[in-house]
């Protein structure tokens, strides 16, 4: 009986072992008392996507924000200044708001890409930046994305350069600019430019939308961000 009972205990022991096993094979999504810290993580990322990225495809989504509107590279400042010193102000204008309708144009591609990155957020990512500074979860998402954001987004930069005139302005401009006297010529890679300006602005509208979730307590318009991000408080 002894022999029996001891052959039980080893086997529940091993069977314990096994499911422990399985079990830390198992993706995590509850943290403390039950609350599913990574969905509302995801739930934060997809507020920051679906409220502040938006607002960067309108017309001057980039343009009229001054947060993230882009301006000249700095070798192209000198340009900038050359054409209104020769009273080509409208021009240098026009360059200036072509580069952004590019850019508003690029962000358009962002959404599928970001959803890939919150969706495999894992437990770890969610605790992590759930205990990380104010733009820990934009930074996961920088992290993330970036790679794939750059290809995404600079062929649809080069091909918005055409779309909306961009090309055609700044080769205009740049045309104008050499051919002022003394001046050393110029031709940037404004396509490289724009695309991590656009990226730039992406992000840090991403931020504004986490900042106000982890400081004001009326951003968190869900049960579930209310549960999550007091956890946060309480650190």
């Amino acid at each position: 009986m002894k022999k029996i009972l001891f052959l039980m205990v080893v086997i529940s022991l091993s069977s314990c072992a096994e499911m422990q096993q399985v079990l830390n094979q198992l993706p995590q999504t509850q943290g403390i008392g039950g609350v599913d810290i990574a969905g509302g993580l995801k739930e934060a990322l997809n507020n920051g996507i679906s409220k502040q990225v938006t607002k960067l495809t309108a017309v001057d989504g980039f343009y009229r924000n001054e947060a993230v509107k882009i301006l000249l590279p700095e070798e192209l400042r000198k340009v900038d200044s050359g054409l209104r010193r020769i009273g080509l102000s409208s021009l240098a204008d026009e360059g200036l708001k072509v580069l952004n309708r590019a850019a508003e144009d690029a962000v358009k591609e962002a959404t599928p890409i970001f959803v890939d990155a919150v969706r495999n957020m894992t437990f770890m990512d969610a605790k992590s930046i759930l205990m990380g500074n104010e733009s820990s979860a934009t930074n996961y998402l920088q992290n993330s994305t970036s790679t794939a954001l750059y290809g995404k987004f600079n062929p649809v930069i080069k091909n918005s350069f055409t779309k909306v005139g961009a090309d055609k302005v700044w080769s205009n401009i740049i045309t104008k600019y050499n051919s002022i006297p003394l001046v050393n010529k110029v031709n940037p890679d404004l396509t490289d430019y724009v695309t991590n300006q656009a990226m730039n602005g992406v992000f840090k509208m991403i931020a504004v939308e986490e900042k106000n979730i982890r400081t004001n307590l009326s951003s968190r318009t869900s049960v579930l961000l209310q549960k999550v991000f007091a956890m946060q408080d309480k650190i």
